[in-house]
């Protein structure tokens, strides 16, 4: 469990860091772009293994690894373009209740990973939480031109932590390093390439802080991936319980930094939202005992 909580701690120190990205007028492809070299070297600097090319290239994950990274550079522009399209509250929730697809592939795949009753319980008052916890008088509106927008941010999102899941399956010891050298440097490349791709069209402006916050935001980056892995490679820790509980902490923390650091006032349905999700996270601790 102690995985569960520093992935959940490191993922809202990322929020923060992103926070800090509007209030300095950072570039987000450009500090993305440093932030994923940055996180590739911290993995080659710890990696245990020799940095074998054939060995690489032979890996299991190596499909894995490379299909994740291009996703999270790709989803995060889905996701900056849906923000400024359909609004940061649609587009978050469209984020958070990918969980579905993670676990849905979980309780299919794995047979270790069972449906129980406290996972259906937890499961519901987890969206019902996250979505309550997201918006702002519980409603969502968009433009249904855009819904294609929203539905590339769900099924991106959900196929990348699925593939994050199953990774663990084929990784041996010592090759979790490797593993993330290839991931991130593969989202790197995809950066660059879609940063070029722009490129065409508006000449980027490139600036020191760019370089600065995506070095920042880097290494709590590389830790978060980390933490998450060792999180789904426990023993007796379900997939299926694991994504729920660590978006549902994410959600609740990132509510309590908001109203702290940054004077975020909740309405009454963010507060219940939250109340969900901490009823549901109890679910998930603790059901086993109540249900059997």
């Amino acid at each position: 469990m102690i995985y569960v909580i520093l992935t959940i701690l490191v993922f809202n120190l990322l929020v923060i860091i992103f926070k800090l990205f509007a209030r300095f007028k950072v570039d987000n492809l450009q500090a993305l772009i440093v932030n994923y070299i940055t996180a590739g070297t911290i993995g080659f600097i710890l990696s245990e293994k020799s940095i074998n090319l054939q060995h690489i290239l032979s890996a299991p994950w190596l499909y894995h690894a490379m299909a994740i990274g291009f996703l999270f550079i790709v989803v995060f522009n889905f996701y900056a373009f849906g923000t400024q399209k359909v609004g940061i509250a649609v587009t978050t929730v469209a984020n958070k209740m990918s969980l579905v697809i993670p676990v849905a592939a979980a309780l299919i795949l794995y047979p270790e990973d069972q449906i129980s009753t406290e996972k259906i319980i937890g499961f519901i008052l987890a969206l019902i939480g996250i979505y309550l916890a997201s918006t702002k008088g519980g409603k969502l509106s968009f433009n249904i031109k855009y819904l294609w927008l929203i539905i590339l941010v769900f099924v991106g999102q959900g196929i990348a932590d699925a593939i994050f899941n199953d990774s663990k399956t084929m990784l041996k010891p010592g090759e979790d390093m490797l593993y993330f050298i290839v991931l991130f440097f593969m989202a790197s490349i995809s950066g660059i390439l879609i940063l070029l791709g722009k490129s065409v069209a508006s000449p980027p402006k490139f600036e020191l802080k760019n370089i600065l916050w995506g070095v920042i935001l880097g290494v709590p980056n590389f830790f978060s991936l980390l933490f998450m892995l060792k999180a789904l490679s426990t023993p007796g820790l379900e997939a299926s319980v694991i994504f729920p509980m660590v978006s549902m902490g994410v959600v609740v923390l990132s509510s309590i930094i908001g109203i702290i650091l940054y004077k975020e006032k909740l309405t009454k349905g963010n507060w219940i939202g939250i109340l969900f999700a901490c009823g549901a996270i109890a679910i998930f601790s603790f059901g086993h005992y109540i249900f059997g």
